[in-house]
């Protein structure tokens, strides 16, 4: 009972601009008090399926927490229960200490933070000292957003240097619900450590990659190997059904021989071998196909721009489209073995 009303004072109290007579030294009894982090206030834009359990587990952790998303509905699930929403990207930053944003897309996120109410558009001067994308987008469109960024002559509020780290996530929904992604990030090693809280509210492994751009390069080449390790394990599957051995068989001897992979041993796409994954449901929920197509376009553009042999990736890309192209890009990615391969349901 007494975590829950702390839980819920903290939420009002978040909402001190609306009640002046909150000191700030109340809200930083109630907001920080578990939050073990120089940034009290947290911003929070792209409230989707990952952002806004994100957002949630920054909640929990006690920091106290803006959000801003074009969809309405769901900045209105946050506002019922008292958390404070802002209309624009800019907004959010004048309001925030740090700012994490979760975006589909490289031109979501250049809307997002140069676009004319974007988090840069304020001039010399804006409250937020830490930026830190999330979304997957290519290397090439972080390092240049982090580059706008020191060269430009913004500031902190209190007069210091502003930094971005690129940070995006695997571990898909249910680790966002759980805490339990993993971080790939690029920037600063400074900036690294200063964020560093942050990431482990959302996040149980965070790996340091590098200068700017190198967490987006880490997870696409994930994602990367995520994809050509389902179509090989995919095609073994459907092979082996069509020559008269069960999918169960073939499991058995991958998990146990020089095939396992993580495609055989947690996310088995072959719907009746494992339960618990998207195969078990229809290939419902898990990693969209059309997102894995857009993670292989991204892989596919980096190789082309720095002269990279990359012929899987090319093949991968083609297979995962054709499947979106096929009606099918909602499901799990995993569905390949089903709507590429034409595999069958283990009975």
């Amino acid at each position: 009972m007494a975590a829950s009303i702390t839980y819920r004072l903290r939420l009002l109290l978040c909402l001190n601009k609306r009640r002046p007579e909150f000191t700030s030294s109340w809200a930083r009894m109630f907001c920080s008090s578990s939050a073990p982090s120089q940034f009290e206030r947290v911003g929070f834009i792209g409230l989707g399926n990952m952002g806004s359990r994100m957002a949630n587990n920054l909640i929990k952790a006690g920091y106290c927490v803006v959000v801003h998303d074009l969809n309405h509905d769901a900045m209105k699930k946050f506002s019922e229960q008292g958390i404070l929403t802002k209309n624009s990207p800019l907004e959010v930053a004048e309001a925030s200490d740090a700012v994490i944003t979760m975006l589909p897309s490289s031109a979501h996120v250049m809307d997002v933070y140069t676009g004319p109410k974007g988090m840069l558009s304020s001039g010399n001067l804006i409250r937020s000292r830490l930026f830190i994308d999330s979304s997957t987008i290519d290397p090439q469109t972080s390092r240049n957003l982090s580059a706008s960024i020191s060269n430009s002559n913004l500031t902190g509020s209190k007069g210091q240097q502003i930094s971005m780290l690129d940070a995006p996530v695997s571990g898909g929904v249910l680790s966002a619900e759980t805490g339990s992604l993993t971080f790939m990030v690029g920037g600063s090693e400074e900036a690294y450590m200063s964020a560093k809280p942050l990431f482990l509210s959302m996040g149980k492994n965070i790996i340091y990659c590098g200068g700017p751009g190198n967490g987006a390069t880490a997870k696409i080449c994930n994602n990367l190997a995520m994809a050509v390790s389902m179509l090989g394990v995919s095609e073994a599957f459907a092979l082996g059904q069509s020559l008269g051995i069960e999918a169960t068989t073939l499991t058995n001897i991958f998990n146990s021989s020089s095939a396992r992979s993580w495609s055989s041993d947690t996310y088995n796409p072959v719907p009746g071998v494992m339960d618990g994954v998207p195969a078990s449901r229809d290939y419902e929920g898990g990693f969209a196909t059309k997102l894995m197509a857009k993670d292989l376009n991204l892989a596919a553009v980096s190789a082309k721009q720095v002269g990279a042999t990359s012929p899987m990736t090319s093949l991968a890309e083609e297979v995962f489209t054709q499947v979106c192209n096929e009606g099918h890009g909602t499901k799990d990615f995993s569905c390949v073995f089903r709507h590429y391969f034409s595999g069958k349901d283990q009975i």
